[in-house]
């Protein structure tokens, strides 16, 4: 398949909460040359909010994922805007009416993709960032025979209480805008979508990060530059009801809530036999070290390298060069073990 080369997988899709969505499609684009094999594949999801684009600041040659030596497939998660989701699913299932999604679906159907599409029996790595770590998590539990490394940057295999707080900020926001009226409304609520933003800055970005003035980094000189210039601008091209469906999938992320294991944390987390790499941030605000530290009790070949860094979560999202250079020299070891 020709590098960088963006195509569709669509089926019906089946869901854990209920009936399935008719013709879901998932977008994604690989990079790379699957070899004769089919040993060289490394699957590598999309996060909250983001596209395959946003994943291309680690894909690239001289990088661990060097598409001259790897074939690598990015899936743009449901809901995302890319692949099917409120803002591009025709009715009645678009818009209000778009169904709950979970990390769990994605995965099943990013299986059907690598499996059916590909041929695929087993992945050198699956990695991600935030929501895409979720989904790795997810992948290495349910399949540990196609799952040979993990890395997770930056995100837990289930969501936390306090992460949740942070969840449920950003849909109370979109909710408290009369225009958004459920999910079925004609113009953006974009008052709402400014308060998503708004809130969203003071969890991206760690304390220390402010008190660095790192928004300077980004170049905006002033603080009230940042916010309007970056987050207001950020949130003002964004769809409500995308974010909605993004923030119900996070919230419910737990890579234990299916038949197979039925809650139970410790036995999903051991079921994973992939030589696991856990990076979180010392600094996130979302997904603490301490949550790291307790997964790695439960892991049957792992360690935990923490990203020091002032960047908190975003130190995953390649907006400062020396985490991602860390991240990539991580991986790199990973994949040479």
């Amino acid at each position: 398949m020709a590098d960088g080369e963006i195509q569709e997988f669509t089926v019906d899709l089946e869901r854990q909460g209920g009936p399935a969505l008719p013709d879901a499609r998932l977008v994604y684009k690989t990079y790379g040359t699957l070899n004769a094999e089919r040993s060289n594949a490394i699957l590598f999801p999309t996060r909250f909010g983001g596209t395959h684009e946003q994943n291309e600041f680690m894909i690239g040659p001289g990088y661990a994922l060097d598409p001259e030596r790897y074939f690598i497939i990015v899936p743009n998660m449901f809901g995302n805007g890319v692949s099917s989701s409120p803002s591009n699913t025709p009715g009645p299932h678009g818009g209000g009416g778009f169904p709950s999604i979970t990390i769990f679906d994605n995965v099943l159907q990013q299986h059907r993709l690598a499996t059916e599409a590909f041929g695929i029996e087993r992945f050198a790595l699956v990695v991600g960032w935030s929501m895409g770590a979720q989904q790795a998590f997810q992948w290495a539990a349910l399949f540990p025979q196609m799952v040979s490394k993990l890395a997770c940057m930056c995100g837990t295999a289930k969501t936390t209480e306090h992460n949740r707080v942070f969840l449920e900020s950003l849909r109370a926001a979109i909710e408290a805008d009369e225009r958004f009226r459920d999910g079925y409304y004609d113009d953006q609520p974009l008052g709402g979508l400014r308060a998503v933003g708004r809130i969203y800055a003071g969890w991206a970005y760690s304390q220390d990060w402010y008190r660095a003035k790192g928004y300077r980094a980004l170049g905006f000189e002033t603080f009230d530059d940042y916010i309007t210039g970056y987050w207001d601008a950020l949130y003002k091209e964004r769809d409500a009801n995308n974010i909605m469906a993004m923030t119900w999938t996070w919230i419910h992320n737990d890579i234990s809530a299916n038949d197979r294991f039925n809650g139970d944390m410790g036995a999903a987390l051991g079921a994973i036999t992939a030589k696991t790499l856990l990076m979180p941030c010392m600094t996130d605000l979302y997904f603490r070290t301490a949550d790291s530290e307790d997964e790695l009790q439960h892991l049957q070949d792992a360690r935990l390298l923490e990203i020091p860094s002032i960047w908190g979560h975003m130190s995953g999202a390649g907006q400062h060069e020396a985490d991602t250079q860390f991240i990539d020299q991580a991986l790199k070891a990973l994949l040479a073990s």
